[in-house]
């Protein structure tokens, strides 16, 4: 889909949003488009990588989705079934990732080179919504984690640091139809990523983002105690065999973490 055809989709979606009869759900097609134009999907789609010089080039059609998001009211969005809610949040959380990036690129190497010594990139007041503006922290732990009625593990798959060690940027957007099949396939590409998740000498090497989240896996979101338990339920994707899955779910299998790759997930010499 070529640079005009992305932004002729946003510019309709922007009018559909404001037009759309109270409570309305938003369309995430915009999102799509702009995803399928400039995320690369490799490695059978364990990991991808972010065009951003091409995102740069469609920054019109990327601001013109994150206004029909910010248009969505607080009130519309309380109607929405909670599937809804949960992918409108994590679309917002990726679409700002990538718009906190492009403020500074190509003059960075990671996400974390934003705000300097005494800032963080996650604490930058710039996401728009509900008629307010938020960080990317507000947006990830006292919304889809902090207002305790998601309550999924998953989406720790789903949202997007734009590091190499973070899980994929999906190259679509999240639905609230399909959502729950599309974090479980985000959950087991990740953990069939063999150079961030593995058993090896006996034990689980795994992502740091287990060791940062614990008790997302540990407080009984999706019926998990602990964090065996839940890698457990993914023995398949992790390469675990029966045995080992068994050691993982009754806490016989120590786990460690693996160091955390915080380089830019941009596609190499872009």
């Amino acid at each position: 889909m070529n640079r005009l055809g992305v932004f002729a989709r946003v510019a309709a979606l922007w009018l559909l949003v404001s037009a759309a009869p109270v409570h309305a759900e938003i369309d995430h097609q915009a999102w799509t488009a702009l995803l399928q134009e400039h995320v690369r999907v490799i490695d059978g789609g364990q990991a991808t990588q972010v065009d951003y010089q091409g995102m740069n080039d469609d920054r019109a059609a990327l601001r013109a989705y994150l206004d029909a998001l910010a248009a969505v009211s607080r009130e519309d969005f309380e109607q929405w079934a909670q599937d809804e809610q949960l992918a409108f949040l994590i679309n917002a959380y990726n679409a700002w990732t990538v718009e906190l990036i492009l403020t500074e690129y190509p003059d960075i190497d990671s996400i974390r080179d934003i705000g300097g010594w005494f800032g963080s990139p996650w604490g930058q007041d710039i996401v728009e919504l509900f008629g307010e503006r938020y960080t990317l922290d507000n947006v990830e732990h006292d919304m889809i984690r902090g207002w305790n009625r998601y309550n999924n593990p998953l989406i720790h798959f789903a949202v997007n640091c734009a590091s190499i060690g973070c899980p994929a940027l999906r190259n679509e957007a999240y639905t609230g139809e399909q959502l729950a099949a599309q974090l479980d396939e985000q959950t087991r590409l990740f953990l069939a990523d063999r150079s961030r998740n593995r058993i090896e000498d006996g034990r689980a090497r795994v992502s740091e983002i287990f060791r940062w989240y614990p008790e997302d896996f540990e407080q009984g979101w999706m019926g998990y105690q602990r964090v065996g338990e839940f890698l457990a339920d993914y023995a398949s994707a992790l390469g675990a065999t029966a045995e080992q899955a068994d050691a993982l779910r009754s806490g016989d299998m120590a786990i460690r973490y693996l160091d955390y790759d915080w380089a830019l997930n941009d596609i190499p010499g872009s």
